[in-house]
């Protein structure tokens, strides 16, 4: 804690002389970019508590980055002497700003963390230990996500399931039912794009898209392709079919094309593809919905991912809290971690913004007031669950030769180069090969 000098004290007594309530915001944001930064001062109150600057750090759509900047100023009025520094973004370049981050030991307190990273960070002391905040009306099997060795390093925000999101004003309008299998997913890329614009597709080319093949290898009954113990378990006939299948639909022209596909920003008003119909469906968690639905109100509908002889979805904490080691003021961003999960005032302000919430005392508060929004992301939840949707398998993260798995890295430049025709799915296969042996832990 700083000491205040002579100036500082003798302008304290001034304005406490002149008022005994807060007068400044918790949260201001910038004009442009994407964050924003707090005001660095705490309000002026009798609280003689010293002052403290929680920077903090999100992804998400636009209505998520306006009900957690309203919740921090809620925070902010009920506890003047904390303010906040926030930093948000979409989703996509996130990992790679939060590993820089901590490379350069300059972390945010309080920052949000992803299932699939979790074994990595926790295991490699980037994340501090959250045990002590409130999570007895959490759900055990949820809360067990976030823990690693018996301690909890990452508080889960929110219930969630992955589906895909479609354009159902324009389903409705071609008399289109939505897809209940791959194959009918694939088939209805061809029967539909006579149906749609020159540039227009059911949807994008999936080809690099690990999630995509995760969901039908396990729609195969074959398991995870990376499991939590580091095995890889990348099923070749399930790989090099899907591949065969894209470039076939890719080559007749019924899928965007692969320079159109790697526009895609989710979210963002000029570059989703789906918000500029360019698409009629893409993934989708259950958190993300009302994200889809700010681009054009009342056009989307949710359903669960296509399955094959058993389920293709997944159920998972939507994200987390989490902190770091760096932080010079844990006990706080463990306080309001806590009031973020537990408080009524907080669910009224975030509502579903990151799923479901994970209280159970505060999904009882929020029922009756759940917008139709609301209602369809936990009806994805519902219908994943009921269709035998698997608990998230978060993979082995970076571990070992892993990394080179990892987004933006050598498998993705694989699927890419199959994508553009640089390379047939064979020798997409071969290359995979090559690198599954570079993995330490099989």
């Amino acid at each position: 804690m700083k000491r205040w000098n002579r100036t500082a004290l003798v302008m304290s007594s001034i304005v406490l002389a002149l008022s005994a309530t807060a007068c400044s915001a918790g949260v201001k944001e910038e004009a442009k970019g994407g964050t924003s930064t707090g005001t660095g001062a705490a309000a002026t109150t009798t609280d003689s508590k010293a002052p403290v600057k929680l920077r903090i750090l999100w992804w998400g759509s636009q209505p998520r980055h306006d009900a957690t900047l309203k919740a921090l100023e809620a925070y902010t009025k009920k506890n003047p002497n904390v303010t906040f520094e926030p930093e948000y973004q979409a989703f996509d370049g996130y990992i790679d700003k939060l590993s820089t981050q901590a490379a350069a030991r300059n972390t945010p307190d309080i920052f949000q963390m992803d299932a699939a990273w979790f074994n990595d960070w926790s295991s490699s002391n980037r994340l501090v230990d959250l045990s002590s905040v409130n999570t007895k009306d959490v759900d055990k099997a949820l809360l067990d996500t976030g823990t690693y060795k018996g301690k909890v390093y990452a508080v889960p925000l929110g219930n969630n399931a992955l589906g895909m999101v479609y354009n159902k004003t324009v389903f409705d309008k071609l008399g289109v039912k939505p897809p209940q299998t791959w194959d009918e997913l694939f088939q209805l890329a061809k029967d539909i794009k006579p149906k749609l614009a020159k540039d227009q597709y059911l949807i994008p080319d999936f080809t690099s898209n690990y999630t995509i093949l995760n969901s039908i290898q396990l729609s195969r009954g074959k398991g995870y392709p990376r499991t939590a113990e580091g095995k890889f378990n990348y099923d070749k006939d399930t790989f090099i079919s899907f591949m065969t299948t894209m470039q076939e639909l890719r080559k007749g022209g019924f899928v965007a094309p692969p320079d159109v596909t790697m526009s895609d920003k989710s979210f963002d008003a000029k570059l989703d593809l789906l918000g500029q119909e360019k698409v009629l469906m893409k993934l989708s968690h259950s958190a993300e919905f009302g994200g889809f639905d700010s681009l054009k109100p009342g056009s989307f509908a949710l359903m669960p991912l296509p399955k094959g002889v058993e389920a293709g979805g997944w159920l998972k904490a939507s994200m987390y809290w989490s902190v770091s080691p760096d932080s010079k003021n844990q006990a706080e961003a463990k306080k309001f971690i806590d009031w973020f999960i537990n408080d009524k005032e907080a669910a009224d302000i975030l509502g579903t913004s990151r799923g479901t919430p994970v209280s159970k005392t505060i999904v009882d508060y929020l029922t009756p007031k759940f917008s139709p929004i609301d209602k369809a992301g936990n009806q994805l939840i519902a219908d994943t669950a009921k269709g035998g949707g698997k608990a998230f398998d978060p993979g082995p993260g970076m571990k070992g030769g892993w990394a080179k798995f990892a987004t933006n890295k050598e498998y993705d430049n694989i699927t890419q180069q199959i994508m553009f025709d640089k390379m047939t799915p064979q020798q997409g296969w071969d290359e995979v090969m090559k690198l599954a042996k570079e993995v330490e832990q099989k």
